[in-house]
């Protein structure tokens, strides 16, 4: 039960221990118990990290897990070609629950491969039965998550004037799968907010959020009319932003909303590349910084991008860039000696600050002894990466996904030299299929 990773780059990403340019990480069972150079300890698993970049697990703030069976099926799809695919009635509707477990089991194997630990996922529940094959298919993955309980697809639950909800649901499932915090799997509520439901529907599932002590996430403040709505401001009249309430996107909202933020609590979550590639608006990536709030990371939806947040971080940090450098140059100002935006508060955005956002920083985010012993290896000699001058750069900017040599959760192994462990591939891509196959017949039948 007790393991030594033994000379590593390693990255803690926190500021009260520091970052090593060689050092050992001692864990028992689940936890991090020291982090320093030259650790001695005797009845241990030796894990050999030499020539790796040792780092906390990365955390994916938002993803719709179960659209890993249509991936990459939007290649060219604008917002609102995704909502009216998708949401409505059309393709998410079309799930039976035994593709809700291999979408989530595909998604989140897909996640840890790319050295994703931990996830948020906003789901989209048909039923019970649908809710509970998705919450197995996480927990066969060996992922840690924060299982948002969400609504279905169907338009009469997406309308401003909608007073439907599925509370008595999320309930249900609370009760029966999430009794403790210490499991790798717990409780979120996933909400329309009040943009795609009616006020007091959106008061209420917060409200019951609260109850359930579970994290709040909804979609809001992007688009025409994100600038217009002015949710957060209303919702801080109201009394009720607060640490808990996790809103995605966000590229539309004014500078004062940011700063209420702040002030109150509340997180963002920025997905980048969809974001740019959709419609939603310009990332908010700088404009949270700029206003006191340390933004988190998502992927989004796999039907339009690749499901690793190394790309969220590379497209996070040059369009911020791109964004302060041209407002520099229209003035005839050459842009720097400094850039706007560090490497470093790319990869805080995807550690801790996405953390944070799910309500368990206390457990993951960073190397700190007490937490949970969710970390990623990444080798160093790889040819893309190699020679390491700047560790922190290295992960931000040059590392992919075939770079991420092991992934441990809660201190079991997941992956290996390059190898995802304890799964059958051909299985689960059989599998995959025949659900891929049904949800698209289905959907062309309906129509």
């Amino acid at each position: 039960m007790r393991k030594l990773f033994k000379n590593g780059t390693v990255l803690t990403l926190d500021e009260s221990i520091g970052d090593f340019d060689r050092a050992d990480i001692l864990v028992e069972g689940s936890k991090i118990v020291e982090v320093k150079p030259n650790i001695e300890a005797d009845d241990c698993e030796v894990v050999d990290a030499s020539d790796m970049i040792v780092m906390p697990g990365l955390v994916d703030s938002h993803r719709h897990t179960w659209e890993s069976l249509i991936r990459n099926v939007g290649a060219d799809w604008s917002l609102q070609t995704y909502l009216g695919s998708i949401y409505y009635g059309n393709l998410g509707s079309k799930r039976r629950p035994q593709d809700d477990y291999i979408g989530n089991l595909l998604g989140a194997l897909e996640a840890l491969e790319a050295g994703v630990t931990t996830l948020l996922d906003w789901t989209m529940v048909i039923s019970r039965d649908h809710a509970e094959e998705m919450i197995r298919g996480l927990d066969d993955a060996g992922i840690r998550a924060v299982f948002a309980h969400g609504p279905p697809g169907d338009a009469e639950y997406w309308d401003q004037a909608s007073e439907l909800d599925n509370t008595a649901d999320a309930r249900f499932i609370k009760e029966k799968y999430f009794s403790s915090r210490e499991q790798l799997l717990t409780m979120g509520l996933a909400i329309r907010g009040p943009e795609f439901s009616s006020w007091e529907t959106a008061v209420k599932e917060i409200k019951v959020a609260r109850e359930l002590e579970a994290v709040c996430s909804m979609h809001l403040g992007f688009g025409t009319w994100g600038a217009t709505e002015r949710s957060i401001e209303k919702l801080n009249q109201a009394g009720l932003l607060g640490p808990d309430l996790n809103f995605t996107h966000a590229n539309a909202i004014r500078p004062e909303e940011m700063k209420m933020l702040a002030e109150e609590g509340g997180s963002v979550s920025v997905t980048p590349e969809v974001e740019m590639m959709m419609g939603h608006g310009y990332p908010a990536l700088g404009q949270a910084l700029e206003n006191g709030v340390k933004p988190a990371l998502g992927v989004d939806v796999v039907t339009s991008t690749g499901g690793d947040m190394f790309t969220q971080m590379k497209f996070a940090l040059q369009a911020e860039r791109a964004r302060v450098n041209q407002e520099q140059l229209s003035q005839n100002i050459m842009p720097g000696p400094e850039l706007h935006i560090t490497a470093k508060e790319v990869l805080e955005a995807a550690t801790i600050d996405s953390a944070k956002a799910l309500l368990l920083d206390d457990k993951v985010g960073t190397l700190t002894p007490g937490k949970e012993a969710d970390l990623i290896m990444v080798r160093a000699t790889d040819l893309n990466i190699f020679p390491v001058n700047d560790p922190v750069g290295t992960v931000a900017q040059c590392t992919h996904t075939g770079n991420v040599d092991s992934v441990f959760v809660g201190g079991k192994a997941v992956k290996r030299h390059g190898k995802m462990l304890h799964t059958d591939l051909e299985k689960l891509r059989k599998r995959a299929i025949e659900a891929r196959d049904y949800m698209f017949n289905a959907s062309v039948s309906n129509s």
